[in-house]
């Protein structure tokens, strides 16, 4: 079956969102120097985004042949699957718990790409979410005094040294 040009301006005008907006999330993560950066958030954002449209299309596949269907079931898993990647993100020390931003970081993508996925009734609320999460990280970052256009540099987190890597 192949599609119709509109349908392929559903796909990909909701896909190539889900990836611009994620990486700015990401980017951020990354210049802040968080281990989960622009490539974690890119994944799970445009695959949720890509679940999204396979149900959104598989729901009208069925209802089209005269199928019941539930339209939520995949995208269910979808919230399940991202708590336990999140969950894996958190770590709690005796005093003090990392990870929880750049868990909720990665919950915000996956939901993010449902919601654009979803199609064109849900798109314009997709991309003011997305608006809404970067703007609310870039400018907390100010507020603390970080540059998120700057990268940082935490003692082996990520920016390595190749040149000075010693090889025993």
């Amino acid at each position: 079956m192949w599609l119709s040009s509109e349908e392929l301006i559903w796909i990909f005008v909701p896909m190539v969102s889900a990836f611009i907006i994620s990486w700015l999330i990401g980017f951020e993560r990354q210049n802040i120097g968080k281990a989960a950066g622009i490539s974690p958030h890119v994944l799970v954002c445009v695959a949720s985004c890509a679940i999204s449209i396979m149900q959104h299309m598989l729901y009208d596949d069925a209802l089209a042949n005269g199928h019941a269907v539930d339209s939520q079931r995949i995208i269910a898993q979808v919230v399940t699957g991202i708590g336990f990647i999140g969950a894996g993100v958190i770590m709690k020390s005796s005093r003090t718990i990392k990870g929880l931003t750049t868990a909720s970081t990665l919950w915000s993508c996956a939901i993010l790409g449902l919601i654009l996925g979803y199609g064109e009734k849900y798109y314009l609320l997709g991309l003011i979410l997305g608006s809404f999460l970067i703007g609310f990280m870039y400018i907390r970052d100010m507020f603390r005094h970080l540059n998120p256009f700057k990268p940082r540099d935490y003692q082996g987190d990520f920016h390595h040294d190749v040149e000075n890597y010693d090889e025993h």
